[in-house]
């Protein structure tokens, strides 16, 4: 499991596009909500990359991001934070993805 997400996350890096992380558990409702709204998200973004994290599957990459709850959703550009929401704010979540994935650097 780890070392899938860290090829996930390198290639996500590499590529210099935004990667979007999901921490999420599969007993968690309001991540459970958010989850198909993130899907059509996905799908609509072509130029964002999505990766999602069980929070209890990989605890070490959550603890490594100091994920303390769910869902929180990490941008990340080349390896680097950008920006951090924790909670289902489809609004929120939108205006990040447009304001980074639109960031020429």
């Amino acid at each position: 499991m780890a070392e899938a997400w860290s090829q996930n996350f390198e290639k996500g890096n590499e590529s210099k596009k935004l990667v979007v992380v999901d921490f999420t558990a599969s007993w968690c409702g309001p991540c459970c909500f958010i989850a198909p709204i993130l899907v059509e998200m996905a799908k609509n973004t072509p130029n964002v990359i999505f990766l999602k994290v069980d929070v209890d599957e990989l605890k070490t990459i959550a603890n490594e991001w100091a994920v303390e709850a769910i869902p929180t959703f990490l941008f990340l550009k080349e390896g680097k934070l950008v920006d951090k929401i924790v909670g289902t704010k489809k609004e929120e979540l939108q205006m990040a993805i447009a304001k980074h994935a639109t960031t020429v650097e």
